[in-house]
């Protein structure tokens, strides 16, 4: 099955008059328009495309690549607001559709706007939502403490800016992470701080400062944050329990342990070490 709003591997089958006929695996077939057509070509070829939606609804494959597919945030510019909706110019001939009922606030022309393209079941079409807040889930965490990751910047708040994580997540980056200038739409690598209990994500652009410490005190620091931010260690822990943990000494569990505190990194309690809040 072709699937609308995704890149294809497909082969030219035949060449028709308004046309390349191009297959897939299955029995499914498209249209490439000859607009697209390459220069030369033999029969069997493969060829990559993009299939969406055309005029008539049908579908149809292009060459050109679009700035946002299916199930992907993008910041898109608002080019014709009509009674049903708007329409967003996203590399292709026919504009992307934002429905009323799929806007956070009324989009107006020439503006910008962050925005997820998603399937409507109800019409087979590719649309838009700037509701974007219902298209990301922190209810299961899929990345890690120190990872690193690719990033969307949504928008600034009074403790730093919102982001996009992994096409995924809500992130936010605090102030004092923030050292060159972010607008809406950037597209950047970061990595994760920190992973809060309550699903919240803390992003940064540096390389986190724990790859310059020893291994050992890096291992208790990924161990903390995947008990949610609290290890039930100390230095009065039985040596087994801490070797069955961490795989590692008690004394060198304690060196480490020494290492982060000394660093502010973690703080030390009688049931155990917490990441330290910035």
């Amino acid at each position: 099955m072709l699937n609308i709003g995704q890149y294809h591997t497909l082969i030219i089958d035949r060449d028709t008059e308004p046309g390349l006929f191009l297959t897939g695996s299955g029995d499914d077939e498209v249209l490439l328009p000859n607009k697209y057509k390459p220069e030369t070509f033999n029969i069997g070829d493969e060829i990559d495309v993009f299939v969406y939606l055309d005029h008539s609804e049908r579908p149809v494959a292009t060459t050109l690549h679009p700035y946002v597919k299916l199930d992907e945030f993008a910041y898109l510019k608002c080019v014709e607001v009509s009674d049903i909706g708007a329409f967003l110019d996203w590399g292709l001939e026919k504009h992307l559709f934002v429905p009323y009922r799929e806007m956070a606030s009324k989009m107006r022309k020439d503006s910008w706007y962050l925005v997820f393209c998603y399937l409507d079941e109800d019409t087979g079409r590719l649309v838009a939502s700037s509701k974007t807040n219902a298209f990301m889930d922190n209810s299961e965490i899929t990345v890690e403490p120190y990872e690193e990751v690719d990033i969307i910047v949504v928008n600034p708040t009074d403790l730093g800016v919102n982001v996009i994580v992994n096409e995924l997540h809500q992130g936010l980056i605090y102030k004092d992470d923030i050292f060159q200038d972010l607008n809406p739409g950037d597209r950047l690598k970061a990595w994760i701080k920190k992973t809060r209990p309550d699903g919240k994500l803390d992003v940064t652009l540096q390389r986190p400062g724990y790859r310059s410490i020893e291994p050992n005190a890096q291992s208790i620091l990924n161990e903390i944050s995947l008990k949610g931010g609290h290890l039930k260690l100390t230095d009065k822990s039985d040596p087994t329990e801490i070797q069955r943990v961490l795989q590692m000494s008690k004394k060198s569990f304690k060196k480490a342990v020494g290492t982060l505190y000394k660093q502010r990194m973690i703080e030390i309690k009688d049931d155990g070490i917490y990441l330290k809040d910035d």
